[in-house]
């Protein structure tokens, strides 16, 4: 069973940080999963809501800014190209598009970063938007691709199968151990988010759970999955 990072290390260090990205790889995790949104000016920056906050509590929505102007309410908010530069080849990456995302600020981001030496064994693709994922796989066709999903196992099947994967991520709360079994019995491999209990990982990788999206990577470290 694969253990993958969630937002990095989000329970052990600042979440979509390369802080974080590099907590979870010490954690020896498989996975480093992450968000990616767009600045107005067409950046592609690692972080999950469509606003930020500040210290001081100010909320700005992310897509009206520049990435400078966010940086000045968020100094260490990433790019998703310094973050494949900063973990070039280090660890499976997860990229999760957030939905409505514009896919060529991001799918420019990628070439440019495959060109330069990023494997794409090494590159996985998941979103909730199924539009984003059918066009990252037109460009990228080798990537992995992720269906992620919060409790619909069968719309979950009918998008794996428009995209050729066999991969797809859902929450936690809506799983059990029939489910999961059958699921691993058609060849689907499921991951689990946010599952921060390891007991209950391993009651359910006897029924064919492929892997856990954790804040707490610590928790799995050293064990045998």
């Amino acid at each position: 069973m694969k253990i993958i990072g969630h937002r990095g290390a989000k329970g052990l260090a600042p979440e979509n940080t390369l802080v974080s990205f590099h907590k979870a790889i010490e954690h020896q995790v498989d996975e480093v999963e992450f968000d990616v949104r767009v600045t107005r000016d067409n950046i592609a920056i690692v972080h999950h809501n469509p606003y930020l906050s500040d210290p001081a509590g100010n909320k700005v929505v992310i897509a009206a800014l520049t990435l400078a102007e966010l940086r000045a309410h968020k100094p260490n908010l990433a790019t998703l190209d310094e973050t494949l530069t900063e973990l070039k080849n280090k660890c499976v990456l997860l990229i999760e598009i957030k939905p409505a995302e514009p896919v060529e600020p991001i799918a420019a981001v990628l070439a440019a970063q495959i060109k330069s030496g990023w494997s794409r064994d090494n590159l996985a693709i998941g979103s909730f938007d199924q539009s984003i994922l059918l066009e990252m796989h037109r460009l990228f066709p080798t990537i992995a691709i992720v269906v992620i999903e919060r409790w619909s196992g069968v719309r979950a099947q009918l998008r794996a199968r428009q995209l050729g994967t066999h991969r797809f991520n859902m929450r936690s709360w809506w799983l059990w151990s029939g489910f999961l079994r059958g699921m691993s019995r058609r060849g689907y491999q499921i991951a689990a988010y946010t599952l921060d209990d390891p007991a209950k990982a391993r009651r359910w990788k006897k029924y064919g759970l492929y892997a856990v999206i954790t804040d707490y990577p610590d928790r799995y470290e050293g064990k045998i999955w």
